[in-house]
């Protein structure tokens, strides 16, 4: 078997990164202080690149250099190396964090510079389900009805064995009513697009089929990247809200009409990280002992078609 060694080493940094930012926005879990647990996230998550064997630069992170002091797009960072592109949300959930709730966890994506795309800071739409399909089962320009029928179909299930999920928001009622009437069940979560589509690829881990709906497009790259290592299917399409958004998009050289798949969003190999902060349907939370920070972690690597989950202990945490 030929190892490529750019995976292990990004899976390696990714790993680390993830871990670190866990475990100091999870020391601020239940405290209402969702802006705080934040902050310790980023911060962490950007020691452990200062450092780090690449030379990073950031193409989905927390904002614009005005708009966010760590971890900002275009930030370099890193002691030298592989030329990497990198993706971050050091907390996604930072208002289940704040309450303790389930699902906060942080999460990373590497890939090798040029091969995440450039996502505009405004709403995507996004359809995914894990892997084991026949490629283009699924399908945006298709009715949420067509596309639940499909993979039932496509599992030898009745549409009542089908569990979709959804951000809980007033704009996506529509998807919610005709999924009802097609007797889909229905899984609505308060925040957290990213887990939500990262569930599907752990289908029987999660007991999530499919994931449907709007959110954010920096959010939608980071889930294309766990769907590319998992072997799942994404489609999505960007939705400006204004003519300042759909410009900002063409400026970027992005067609906002067009049908992004998997080869558009991440279009090569990449590592894809998560630890858990708070309990979930993936993960354990971090939990502390003794002085010891013991953290649940996934760890993919499509560069080596390897597939981890990492229980660490941290000591003196």
């Amino acid at each position: 078997m030929t190892i490529n060694t750019n995976g292990l080493i990004l899976s390696q940094i990714a790993q680390t990164a993830t871990e670190a930012a866990a475990i100091a926005s999870a020391k601020l879990s239940g405290f209402g202080r969702k802006n705080d647990a934040d902050q310790a996230a980023v911060d962490a998550m950007r020691r452990s690149f200062q450092t780090a064997p690449f030379s990073g630069k950031v193409v989905i992170g927390e904002g614009e250099i005005d708009e966010a002091p760590m971890l900002y797009i275009g930030e370099e960072l890193g002691a030298g190396g592989i030329k990497t592109d990198i993706a971050v949300d050091p907390l996604e959930g930072t208002k289940l964090c704040a309450s303790d709730a389930p699902n906060a966890m942080t999460v990373v994506a590497l890939a090798l510079e040029g091969g995440l795309l450039h996502a505009p800071d405004m709403y995507m739409d996004k359809l995914a389900i894990g892997p084991g399909y026949a490629p283009g089962l699924i399908d945006l320009d298709l009715s949420p009805t067509e596309n639940v029928t499909r993979l039932a179909k496509a599992k030898d299930v009745p549409l009542s064995e089908i569990r979709a999920c959804l951000l809980d928001r007033p704009r996506h009622a529509h998807i919610i009513e005709e999924l009802r009437k097609a007797g889909v069940g229905i899984r609505l979560i308060p925040d957290g697009d990213v887990a939500g589509v990262f569930w599907t690829t752990e289908a029987f881990r999660s007991g999530i089929d499919i994931y449907f709906g709007s959110g954010g497009a920096p959010e939608g790259v980071l889930a294309a990247a766990a769907i590319r290592c998992a072997g799942g299917q994404m489609q999505a399409r960007l939705m400006p809200e204004t003519e300042q958004e759909a410009e900002r998009a063409r400026s970027m050289g992005r067609d906002v009409h067009a049908k992004l798949t998997l080869d558009d969003m991440v279009p090569g190999d990449v590592v894809f990280a998560a630890s858990g902060v708070t309990h979930g349907s993936m993960f354990d939370a971090v939990h502390f002992e003794h002085h010891n920070a013991h953290v649940d972690t996934l760890v993919w690597d499509s560069f080596n078609k390897r597939k981890s989950r990492v229980r660490s202990i941290w000591p003196d945490a």
